[in-house]
């Protein structure tokens, strides 16, 4: 970039309204041309008097921040930012024109669980129409995007990202939710562990579980880099997760106590996690928890939770029940807790200053509870205070 796209720039502002006056001829040298024009330019023309002493210094402080050794280094980089939002509205209304099936791609956020699945996605989608917006800008970082756009195996890898990262969004939704139990969770993974050896296979053959991979790659090119993706994803999910040491008769216990068939291995696999257990009286009650019939219909009608929780008397079967409290109580993940956090941060504001830590508590408790109060009965029971 040179003074005479600077002045284009400036131009650009005059044309849309915006005061700014063009710098004259004659100021002294080219060097302290930058520092000015950036100067009216940052002030969007409001202000025409520039303190060019300050303005210098400010520019060669800025210059030396960012390392750059020129004044057309930094002038490029601070002109492309100040037009980026520009770029932004000419690419809404090009998607728009062209009836694309999104009018905007998505921003990246690091805080956001699903973000990078969504941005993938919504990328792909209208990744013609973007390549079609790069051909027509007129910069070297439209032609490097461009450019990468009509690389094939550039776009396999793209493809690619887009099948799995829609693959580990199903599995954080499945681990997300208030009330699902560490079993729940961990069934969730066993079975994407198992899902990750199907996709290895099926990478290999059809590409069935991998749409976008198809399409583009249409068995032209080799997807040997993809399988070796997904043997490093089984990998760090059996570092992660084969330490849990839950067995199948636990998770079933909690899930559906009646299917269990081995009572000895089930009251031996209790046994090494909860030490204070009686191998005896767990077998008996297991066995008289089957023969109920009762319970059995109740525990078709409820979930697991409330089976446990609410139903299964604690005279009858203390062992059993103590149990189940043990590892339903088990937090899985920490979705209770940055909930509770975000609700924290609605409820505590600078607005109330003056909310006092019992008072948070006492509306943090009512926000989070999942007890809903009766206002009929409650409103029945009321009684007018009427004046004498």
């Amino acid at each position: 970039m040179n003074v005479s796209a600077l002045r284009t720039r400036l131009h650009f502002l005059q044309r849309s309204r915006v005061p700014v006056p063009l710098p004259r001829s004659n100021v002294p040298g080219n060097g302290l041309l930058w520092p000015v024009a950036w100067a009216i330019l940052r002030n969007k023309g409001q202000n025409t008097t520039v303190n060019i002493g300050a303005e210098f210094a400010r520019w060669e402080t800025l210059k030396a921040q960012r390392g750059m050794k020129s004044d057309v280094e930094l002038a490029t980089f601070l002109l492309n930012r100040s037009s980026s939002s520009y770029q932004h509205r000419m690419l809404r209304e090009f998607l728009r024109e062209v009836d694309a099936d999104a009018d905007d791609l998505l921003l990246h956020n690091n805080v956001r669980w699903l973000s990078k699945g969504r941005v993938l996605s919504r990328f792909w989608s209208i990744r013609r129409e973007v390549a079609s917006f790069l051909a027509q800008a007129a910069s070297q970082k439209a032609t490097q995007f461009s450019d990468f756009l009509e690389n094939e195996k550039h776009m396999d890898n793209v493809a690619f990202l887009v099948d799995i990262t829609s693959h580990l969004n199903e599995l954080n939704i499945r681990l997300q939710g208030k009330d699902n139990s560490v079993c729940e969770l961990m069934t969730a993974v066993r079975s994407f562990q198992k899902k990750l050896e199907v996709f290895k296979e099926d990478l290999q053959a059809d590409c069935a579980h991998f749409p976008t991979v198809q399409e583009q790659v249409q068995g032209q090119r080799d997807v040997l880099s993809f399988v070796d993706f997904i043997d490093k994803l089984i990998v760090n999910f059996s570092n992660r997760f084969d330490s849990f040491s839950f067995g199948q008769h636990l998770t079933m216990f909690i899930q559906n106590p009646f299917l269990i068939t081995d009572v000895r291995g089930f009251s031996k696999e209790v046994t090494q996690h909860f030490k204070w257990a009686n191998v005896g009286h767990l077998q008996m009650q297991l066995v008289d928890l089957q023969a109920d019939v009762a319970l059995k219909e109740q525990f078709v009608k409820t979930d697991p939770s409330t089976f446990w929780l609410q139903v299964v008397p604690e005279t009858a079967f203390p062992g059993l029940r103590k149990v189940a409290l043990h590892i339903l109580t088990m937090f899985g993940s920490t979705y209770n807790c940055e909930a509770a956090f975000s609700t924290m941060n609605i409820i505590k504001t600078k607005y109330r200053s003056r909310l006092t830590n019992e008072h948070l508590q006492m509306c943090m408790r009512i926000a989070l509870t999942p007890f809903k109060p009766r206002f009929k009965i409650l409103a029945s029971q009321a009684r007018a205070q009427f004046s004498h």
